[in-house]
């Protein structure tokens, strides 16, 4: 298959690159294909961004037949673009999509059409400290009709957004709120699967915490409401008496790329690590007797989070005086290094975008 190109004749003009925020602004142009039991996946087309135009029957209005995913292009200081781990997003892409009866993609092929799309945004990254540019892939069912059975026929689409910092606070620790009376997914759920589903489950817990004062919500498990899960658009570590322990994977939760990432880093780094499950008792007693040193989260978006204070049943916890823990630290350098080609990448993560390929 065949990607055309039509470029668009009215460019945007260019933000204000010192206060991007995340996820407000699009670039000039957007990947689209379209998929039919007969064609399978077809039409690969760059096309000027636009607006789409659906039925109000839209299948995935009603029954949320929809799953994405979320990856960076980053600018070195010697002018090269380059992207980290994005065959791990596409595959994942794929298992998500199995879980919501999603047709398969072809891997390969779509990362050379994210390559494109972003050698033709080029001047869309920058290489400021902390800047990047997002890349949201999506695909969802199109058939319009009333009734809940997979869909038909499917959009895919990767749209393209520069942002900043991900939280206000940048690097300082945020805060976090422990969920007590909402559940967001189990076991058995679409829990492990990068859904829009997830995410508005989480909605109402979330506005609650930030009426709190909380920048997102740790997750307890949904069938005995104890285990530590994750925290809203993270996954969740903790640094207990020298050794780093984050949530076991058992079908709940998302695994992060950046989580893998950060595991395989740190073990190089001579860390232990533990993924297990961890009781909120547990957490609590580690923090009251000084066993827990330090707290943070990993995601696409934020890289490195720290934790500077969790709540839990209206008592506030202080992690690490508040501060940015030297294991966060050492892993957001390490990440962050590799990411803008600061740091050599030894263990194949990087792929490199090159102008060539718009064609």
């Amino acid at each position: 298959m065949n990607i055309t190109v039509t470029k668009t004749q009215n460019p945007k003009s260019k933000p204000d690159w010192n206060n991007l925020g995340f996820g407000n602004i699009f670039t000039d142009h957007i990947f689209l294909m379209n998929y039919t039991p007969e064609k399978g996946w077809h039409d690969a087309r760059i096309v000027p961004f636009v607006n789409l135009e659906f039925s109000p029957a839209l299948i995935t209005f009603s029954y949320g037949q929809s799953v994405f995913e979320g990856l960076k292009a980053y600018r070195t200081d010697d002018g090269i673009i380059q992207l980290f781990r994005p065959a791990n997003n596409m595959e994942r892409f794929n298992i998500s999509s199995r879980r919501l009866c999603i047709p398969a993609i072809d891997e390969d092929f779509v990362l050379q059409a994210i390559k494109k799309l972003v050698a033709l945004e080029s001047d869309w990254v920058l290489s400021n400290e902390g800047t990047s540019l997002y890349l949201r892939p999506v695909a969802f069912g199109t058939d319009e009709r009333l009734g809940v059975r997979p869909s038909e026929t499917y959009l895919f689409m990767i749209i393209c957004s520069p942002c900043g910092a991900y939280y206000a606070e940048g690097m300082s620790p945020i805060k976090i709120y422990v969920e007590t009376k909402f559940v967001r997914a189990v076991k058995g759920g679409i829990g492990e699967a990068k859904t829009g589903g997830n995410y508005a489950a989480s909605l109402k817990a979330q506005a609650e915490a930030s009426k709190k004062g909380y920048s997102q919500v740790l997750w307890l498990d949904g069938r005995e409401g104890k285990y530590l899960e994750e925290v809203g658009a993270m996954n969740v570590f903790f640094v207990i008496d020298d050794v780093v322990v984050t949530p076991l994977l058992e079908g709940s939760i998302l695994s992060g790329i950046t989580r893998l990432s950060a595991i395989e880093i740190l073990r190089d780094k001579g860390y232990k690590v533990e993924e297990r499950r961890i009781t909120i008792d547990e957490l609590i007693h580690f923090a009251e007797t000084g066993s827990l040193t330090e707290a943070f989260g990993t995601g696409t978006a934020a890289i490195v989070s720290p934790i500077g204070e969790f709540g839990y049943n209206d008592i506030k916890y202080i992690v690490n005086n508040n501060e940015i823990g030297k294991v966060s630290q050492a892993l957001y350098d390490e990440l962050t290094g590799i990411q803008y080609g600061k740091i050599e990448d030894l263990r194949g993560w990087i792929e490199v975008v090159s102008d060539d390929v718009i064609g």
